[in-house]
């Protein structure tokens, strides 16, 4: 009898056994539930070389860390734009000390990174103790070492990939970011357009919670050249894209991935409270913290800053304005200083090549920093006015001149001298210019012509110091561009 009961016992476990394997996914052990997972992103966009939020940015993450998972990113341009940074003895230097400091995680190569130069840059990459991304430059042929195109970062148990991108928009017979040209010749680059796709399952190939656009290309734009928006409606495998490059304070959602930018020059910093459940995105919470009214600072960091800023000669006395200038009469000014110290009959100046308004009163060295900031070299040629008419209506940019008067009448242009008499197309002018504008429009100048030793900055401070000094341009606007 007690043989029997065993056998039947021994039979009821078996058949318990097996019904309960039948149950299980693979015939193995039953899955892990799903968890909800937390994580902050801080980031910034288009800083350009401004240092004194960053003690409040320090502040503000150190805090949230306190609580959470946290990430900072920065998505490009975090040069040109303070003489403190880019003047600096080691140019760029500061910006780089400041951001490890605050514990910055991962940047995209922003086009403004390049400004420098590759030695510079080679040592700035080196000097930072956070990673670098960008999928569409090649930089083997460089000193620089080549950004990886996505990093995967992991905060306790959160694991995000962010992928990299620039934009490709500053040559129209070339592929290379807006910068320098001649700074960036040993580098390759493709258009974003021509690589994303590639990374389409980078999701599951990195095994990520999310996947995160970190981009420098612009919100949207009409010129057909690929932004956020773009990207969004065109490539939706990523979960969010942070973007920089058009200086905009973006919250807004395109075929269902948020896109987001923080304005520029460190006014605002963004944070992104995420809830992740099953490798998406359960909830999102987007506050644009407004730096410039937050009221707490790590003064440590506050410190060093303020010793990076307070370089003596930037603040020598060179000149005296004699009222607010806009950006058209900072304009008058640039293009006529210029003709007066290179000695020329006409100069040009690109429009993005003025980066600052011009204030009433002393003019110090960091003001002309602050307006010329890219340390553009400068440089002569010898140009008849055909060649010069066939520049303006070739480039099809719109640029501050001085030393003649141009005018378009029906699709042609006048070019007179400043008696108002017009000047022959086989009339040679001596033309003086920042070294970018030959650079990018390279087909439309001489290969001959005579580089200075002085940069644009430096010959706006010596026209300065050397006459006058007194700038005073009420209702000035000399600026042509072919229609």
């Amino acid at each position: 009898m007690k043989k029997t009961y065993y056998i039947f016992l021994l039979a009821s476990l078996l058949l318990i056994g097996c019904s309960t394997d039948s149950n299980n996914t693979g015939g193995g052990e039953t899955p892990a539930p799903s968890i909800t997972k937390n994580v902050t992103i801080f980031f910034l966009n288009d800083v350009h070389g401004q240092l004194d939020n960053f003690s409040k940015v320090k502040h503000i993450v150190d805090l949230e860390k306190e609580t959470k998972n946290v990430i900072v990113t920065s998505s490009g341009d975090i040069f040109s734009g303070n003489p403190a940074v880019d003047n600096h003895p080691e140019k760029g230097s500061p910006m780089i000390d400041i951001m490890n400091r605050v514990g910055f995680d991962v940047s995209v190569l922003g086009n403004h990174e390049y400004d420098y130069g590759e030695t510079i840059l080679t040592e700035r990459v080196n000097q930072a103790s956070f990673d670098w991304v960008c999928a569409n430059v090649d930089m083997s042929n460089s000193t620089i070492t080549q950004p990886p195109a996505f990093k995967t970062i992991t905060v306790d148990n959160v694991k995000i990939t962010f992928l990299g991108l620039v934009e490709t928009n500053g040559k129209e017979d070339g592929t290379i970011p807006l910068t320098h040209p001649w700074r960036v010749q040993n580098l390759v680059f493709e258009k974003p357009e021509d690589v994303i796709a590639q990374y389409a399952n980078v999701k599951n190939d990195e095994n990520s919670d999310l996947v995160i656009a970190l981009t420098h290309l612009g919100y949207q734009s009409n010129s057909g050249t690929i932004t956020d928006s773009q990207i969004a409606s065109q490539f939706p495998f990523f979960d969010v894209i942070i973007g920089g490059h058009s200086h905009q304070v973006i919250n807004n959602t395109v075929n269902g991935i948020p896109i987001y930018q923080a304005g520029s020059y460190l006014n605002n910093l963004g944070k992104i409270e995420l809830e992740i459940k099953d490798k998406s995105i359960q909830s999102i919470n987007y506050q644009l913290i407004n730096l410039n009214t937050y009221p707490n600072s790590d003064s440590e960091l506050k410190a060093i800053i303020d010793d990076y800023n307070s370089l003596p000669y930037l603040y020598e006395v060179v000149g005296d304005s004699h009222r607010y200038h806009d950006r058209p009469e900072v304009g008058c000014f640039y293009t006529d200083a210029l003709r007066g110290a290179m000695n020329v009959d006409i100069t040009f100046q690109n429009t993005g090549g003025v980066r600052s308004d011009l204030n009433q009163g002393d003019i110090t060295a960091r003001e002309i920093f602050e307006i010329s900031p890219f340390n553009n070299g400068t440089v002569i040629y010898d140009m008849t006015v055909l060649d010069i008419k066939n520049f303006l209506s070739g480039s099809g940019s719109g640029f501050y001149y001085s030393g003649v008067q141009i005018n378009q009448v029906g699709n042609s242009i006048e070019i007179t001298d400043l008696n108002g008499n017009l000047l022959d197309d086989n009339t040679v002018l001596t033309l003086g210019t920042n070294d970018y504008i030959p650079a990018v429009y390279d087909n439309y100048f001489p290969t001959n012509g005579d580089i200075q030793t002085l940069t644009a900055a430096e010959t706006l401070i010596d026209y300065l110091v050397n006459t006058d000094g007194d700038v005073d341009y009420p209702n000035c606007s000399r600026y042509f561009r072919y229609q």
